[in-house]
């Protein structure tokens, strides 16, 4: 099974196909032999990201210029979706469809040279650091500062859920360079924190329902000192730049979502027609056909509402609601796919029995952090 079976795609060049079979063979022999060792150890080795970026995978939209590829976020999502089908938990997507996005837009001179080669090579593994414990997602109430010294600034202040968090090298910290300003997102900023800094410390790596491969921790700041010029873009422009790429920051998590439950179907259809009951198979039953039925063809419509929002991105045109749109639907999607196929395969008595069980553990997951949200709906809501 691949997402080769997926019929009338329409996103995609030649180009594009021919990359995701690289990308696929990769996963196939670097990547999906390990998940269980690395769900095991709950941590993703550096090595994979070194072996990953060897072939292109990381950050492919990086100019040629700063060591990448120059291509498009086309390249991004077949990576995005190879890895949620083979269900392969490295935070790849964090650091090409997001950060190298603020570096590649904002970044000085200076800092594109130094940082994106190493992205896109692996040898540099990001994070960016917004949320904090009691602010959730409301970004103008985080508390962390960076304080001017002289030429440099003092960040004090602690984050919570950071992706990438443990093996992070370089975190892109959202924090508020002028406390007093008003409305109080003019006075955010993003700084680049090298985690060599003295002061930065990595807290615990976070329990999760699922996705305990993936790397999501807690992280410190305790008078961590930084120069100036580690400021990204212009001091007090941080919310602005955020806001800026939250349309690929929402479509790439539904790219992920979509494959996740194209996964979630295949399994299970091909479980159903092997698991014997009553003189027959589990797909034999009236009732398996109609739920499996059923997923099929909301599936069938999320793929093409994904290849219309890839698109649409591609030329530049998606907008920041049609973005949520995205991640609210396909995330809702995801969470309906694996709830009902995990009932096909007996229900949570058999939670630890079958991959689905991680399947439906991850989407859980990303349901909770981005799916039936009322964040989406709220920015959904703007434009009504």
């Amino acid at each position: 099974m691949s997402l080769d079976t997926v019929a009338g795609r329409f996103a995609y060049n030649e180009d594009h196909e021919a990359f995701r079979q690289t990308v696929r063979s990769f996963l196939a022999k670097e990547g999906v032999p390990n998940v269980d060792k690395w769900e095991e150890e709950r941590l993703v080795p550096k090595s994979f990201w070194q072996k990953a970026g060897e072939i292109g995978m990381l950050c492919p939209t990086a100019p040629e210029a700063y060591g990448g590829l120059g291509l498009d976020f086309g390249y991004n999502a077949i990576v995005d979706e190879e890895m949620a089908y083979a269900g392969v938990p490295a935070g790849f997507s964090l650091q090409s469809d997001i950060v190298a996005g603020y570096m590649e837009t904002y970044g000085s001179e200076e800092q594109k040279k130094e940082w994106l080669p190493k992205m896109v090579s692996g040898d540099v593994i990001t994070a960016i650091a917004m949320t904090e414990p009691g602010t959730g997602s409301d970004l103008q109430s985080i508390r962390t500062t960076a304080r001017k010294d002289g030429n440099h600034y003092v960040i004090n202040g602690s984050k919570t859920y950071i992706t990438n968090g443990q093996n992070t090298d370089l975190t892109l910290v959202v924090a508020k360079t002028d406390p007093d300003a008003q409305p109080a997102w003019k006075g955010m900023s993003i700084i680049l924190v090298e985690s060599d800094r003295e002061g930065f410390r990595k807290g615990r790596k976070l329990d999760k329902i699922g996705q305990d491969a993936a790397d999501t921790s807690e992280l410190f700041f305790d008078d961590v000192r930084v120069p100036i010029t580690n400021c990204l873009g212009e001091e007090g422009m941080g919310f602005i730049y955020l806001m800026s790429q939250l349309p690929q920051e929402r479509l790439s998590i539904a790219v992920s979502c979509q494959a996740s439950a194209q996964k979630a179907l295949d399994d299970t259809i091909a479980f159903t027609k092997d698991r014997k009951a009553f003189k027959g198979t589990v797909f034999d039953f009236q009732n398996t056909k109609f739920v499996l039925a059923d997923l099929k063809a909301k599936l069938q419509v999320g793929w093409a509402h994904l290849d219309w929002a890839i698109a649409r991105h591609l030329k530049g045109e998606l907008t920041n609601e049609e973005g949520a749109a995205a991640k609210l639907w396909h995330t809702d999607l995801q969470w309906e796919v694996m709830d009902k196929c995990l009932q096909l395969h007996g229900g949570a008595g058999y939670m630890n029995e079958y991959p689905i069980a991680r399947m439906w553990r991850g989407a859980r997951v990303s349901r909770i952090y981005g799916g039936t949200n009322e964040i989406m709906k709220e920015v959904i809501g703007r434009k009504l």
